[in-house]
C-alpha cells in the first residue's frame, strides 16, 4: 500500500463552529486538543478525519469535491430532516418517487454534500 487518506481538509471562516456542525452530523466529536478560535480543528471519524482550516476568504463557487453520506441507522429522508435541524440547507432535491436518488445539502458555510439512501433502503429495493 502506498498511501491512505488521513484527512479531508475543508477551508472555512470559523473552523471550530463548522467542525462542531460536522461532528454532530457524523455522531463524532471535535478533537480534545481543539478550542473555539483555533485556526485548525479536527473531527476524527472511522475513516479519514475531517480537518477544518480557517481561511480569510469565504466560499464563492461550487465545491469540486464533496462528501456523500449514507445513513446507518435511519432512512435517507429521516437523515435529511435531522441534518436540516442541525443547520444544513437543502440545495437540490434529486430524490425520485421510486426511492432512488439523493439530496444535496449545504453545511452552515455553504459547502455542498449529498445524502444517499441507507443500505437497508437499497437492499429493500432490490
Amino acid at each position: 500500500m502506498t498511501s491512505l487518506v488521513r484527512h479531508v481538509t475543508i477551508d472555512c471562516t470559523d473552523a471550530y463552529a463548522l467542525a462542531t456542525f460536522w461532528a454532530n452530523v457524523l455522531d463524532s466529536k471535535v478533537s480534545d486538543d481543539d478550542r473555539p478560535g483555533d485556526d485548525e480543528v479536527l473531527v476524527e471519524t472511522a475513516g479519514a478525519g475531517l480537518l477544518f482550516i480557517q481561511v480569510p476568504e469565504t466560499k464563492t463557487v461550487k465545491n469540486r469535491v464533496h462528501l456523500d453520506l449514507q445513513p446507518q441507522d435511519r432512512t435517507r429522508d429521516e437523515e435529511i430532516a435531522r441534518l436540516l435541524g442541525l443547520g444544513a440547507a437543502l440545495l437540490d432535491d434529486r430524490r425520485n418517487p421510486d426511492g432512488t436518488g439523493w439530496a444535496t445539502l449545504g453545511d452552515p458555510e455553504g459547502n455542498e454534500f449529498c445524502v444517499e439512501r441507507s443500505e437497508a433502503e437499497r437492499t429493500a429495493a432490490s
